[in-house]
């Protein structure tokens, strides 16, 4: 069988769902189950959820050598490490992580877990309920970034973990690490913020609710429970990968790589594809054979309410709560998180002193390719 994505070429079949799933290799995670159900801010509560995470190196006695690496959205907890069984892709930020590397891991204890309402290991849309084998799916509740945290703080207490030396993170990773230093400022003696925001802004809400629009147009989301159909909303979900990713991207980038060329002898006045198309179109492809709508739309929900002066006061209120050693960067060709953003952040953060710049022609996603500037910044900011 084959299904066409939008303004694609016929490709197989994904199976309903790219989440990880019992049974599937384990790879390198280990779990560890939240215990009692979960308060929700938005009200309720999660029950019988656990996260997945992954380690390298180890904890020192007192625990004072453990680094939080936080994912975006599509990311997962396979930080480092190559594509293996269980782990289909290399780690995100291979290059940052492992022995003699900026987070080394002769001297560091790393934890990185699956965020809370993902799917590669950790509770979420497609993750069965408590006491039986029907899913979550569109009947999982609405979380927030606080809620994603406060399952992790769970998470740093069973790993005996009671400070950080430093939590980073980057675009949604970076609103977890800023919630975790307002949160628990305690806890948080170093801080790396990268391409990220205090508060989600009008743009951004409105790039993702594009992109939200797209997975629950789509006739085979069937209101979030379509994960035993066999047919999951593929089409919705590429079509959001492929506005989304043209917003981590930058124009120079676009227009250097790809230009108005047409994508080998295809002819686009004839119903070929530009270049750049078949590009998207590669991108949605592989999304939909590892990630989960569901969660999909569950984590960009969660980004969408990202306000970490929500109660406290307002932004600049919330923000002089942290106490870490902090450091804030932002990408000069980011689009989406525009680097005034992240001046916001370091200008009313007390232990940041001023907005560091990554150069560099990728846009958003600079922060995940310049490993080389961001190891710098890790090697300023751990003592």
């Amino acid at each position: 069988m084959s299904t066409v994505l939008p303004a694609g070429p016929p490709v197989p079949l994904p199976p309903a769902t790219g989440a990880w799933q019992e049974g599937d290799p384990p790879g390198r995670r280990r779990w560890h189950p939240l215990g009692s159900p979960l308060p929700l801010e938005a009200g309720g509560e999660l029950p019988g959820a656990r996260l997945a995470f992954e380690t390298w190196g180890r904890p020192a006695p007192d625990g004072s050598n453990a680094v939080l690496v936080l994912h975006a959205l599509t990311g997962d907890s396979h930080a480092a490490g190559p594509a293996e069984p269980g782990h289909p892709t290399p780690g995100w930020w291979d290059g940052l992580i492992g022995p003699g590397r900026a987070l080394d891991t002769d001297r560091w204890f790393v934890v990185a877990p699956n965020v809370l309402g993902g799917c590669q290991g950790s509770t979420g849309p497609a993750s069965p309920r408590p006491g039986g084998r029907r899913r979550w799916g569109g009947a999982f509740p609405y979380l927030s970034v606080r809620d994603q945290v406060a399952a992790e703080a769970r998470l740093a207490d069973a790993l005996g973990i009671d400070g950080w030396a430093l939590v980073i993170g980057g675009s949604m990773g970076g609103m977890r690490a800023l919630e975790w230093a307002v949160s628990y400022p305690e806890r948080t003696r170093g801080l790396l913020l990268l391409a990220t925001t205090a508060a989600a802004s009008a743009e951004q809400i409105a790039w993702a609710g594009l992109q939200l629009h797209a997975v629950r147009g789509d006739p085979h989301w069937r209101g979030g429970d379509y994960h035993d159909t066999g047919r999951g909303p593929h089409a919705g979900l590429g079509l959001a990968r492929r506005i989304a990713h043209v917003t981590y991207r930058s124009e120079p980038e676009l227009s250097a790589r790809f230009g108005r060329a047409p994508q080998g002898t295809e002819d686009p006045w004839r119903g070929g594809r530009y270049q750049v198309e078949s590009y998207l179109d590669h991108q949605a492809a592989k999304l939909v054979r590892r990630f989960d709508a569901g969660s999909y739309v569950v984590l960009t929900e969660a980004m969408n309410g990202h306000d970490v002066g929500r109660g406290r006061g307002g932004v600049r209120a919330a923000l002089r709560r942290v106490t870490a050693r902090t450091l804030v960067a932002g990408v000069d060709s980011d689009r989406l998180y525009p680097p005034a953003q992240q001046a916001e952040l370091a200008a009313h953060i007390p232990g940041a002193d001023r907005l560091r710049v990554l150069e560099s022609p990728y846009g958003h996603d600079g922060f995940l390719i310049e490993t080389e500037q961001v190891a710098a910044l890790v090697r300023e900011v751990l003592p």
